[in-house]
């Protein structure tokens, strides 16, 4: 079997998109690259220099002053699947934080932004060997990417793990608040959430992370063009049902 040498992974907010580029990228040999990390890395920015996220010119300037680095996790032992740096700081966690989360996806709807940051990911991934993850990589940023998946989920399968992954870290959730959080980054992110129209569609609810690893392997010989959508998944090979993700 010979993957192709980029893999696109796209999806909603909360569907496992992260977890899943993981762990292919590492069953692969591959880099793992989350585009969404430079967005919040943005938002992170903005709120430190005190921007109007909603001002386009301001925000669009402010990343044209960032370098932002994603690398391997090293050596580090809190769970971290990379580590991001804004012009030399560790920014990793901060960027789960419910303020860079409430702006997002307001800072990353700037076309000049989206522009800035599309090129900068294009670039990293026609080196090749990555497993890219985000919301438009597959129909904008590397469309002519061999495979392209679209991963998702309930909204309430999101907001369960979303929920769970902040009070695995320590923190505090409200389930309900995080439901409400993502149905409104639905909304936000609809210009840039829709899939191509040659991905594999994926449904992970009930699925554990490896099974949906296993779905995306066996469709590493699509043929181009060939739109699978595997949301009729038998669920009795799950053996998994509440999906630990």
């Amino acid at each position: 079997m010979s993957a192709p040498s980029i893999i696109t992974i796209d999806g909603p907010a909360g569907a496992g998109k992260s977890t899943l580029g993981e762990l292919l990228a590492r069953r692969l040999g591959y880099l793992f690259f989350d585009t969404g990390v430079m967005y919040r890395a943005l938002a992170w920015a903005v709120l430190r220099h005190s921007i109007n996220p909603e001002d386009d010119e301001a925000v669009a300037a402010l990343v044209r002053r960032l370098d932002i680095q994603v690398h391997p996790p090293g050596d580090a032992t809190d769970g971290r699947l990379y580590t991001v740096l804004v012009n030399g700081v560790d920014v990793t966690w901060e960027l789960r934080h419910p303020d860079v989360e409430r702006i997002v996806s307001i800072t990353a709807r700037h076309p000049a932004v989206r522009a800035i940051l599309r090129d900068r990911q294009r670039a990293i991934g026609q080196r090749g060997r990555v497993v890219m993850v985000g919301r438009d990589i597959g129909s904008i940023v590397m469309p002519d990417a061999p495979l392209k998946i679209y991963l998702d989920a309930s909204v309430d399968e999101r907001a369960r793990r979303r929920t769970n992954e902040i009070r695995q870290r320590g923190g505090s959730a409200d389930l309900q608040h995080i439901r409400n959080e993502i149905i409104r980054r639905d909304s936000l992110d609809r210009h840039v959430s829709a899939p191509a129209t040659d991905a594999c569609i994926i449904v992970s609810d009930g699925l554990s992370p490896d099974q949906v690893v296993d779905l995306v392997v066996s469709r590493i010989d699509c043929e181009p063009g060939d739109s699978q959508d595997t949301r009729a998944y038998d669920r009795a090979e799950t053996s998994d049902p509440a999906g630990t993700r």
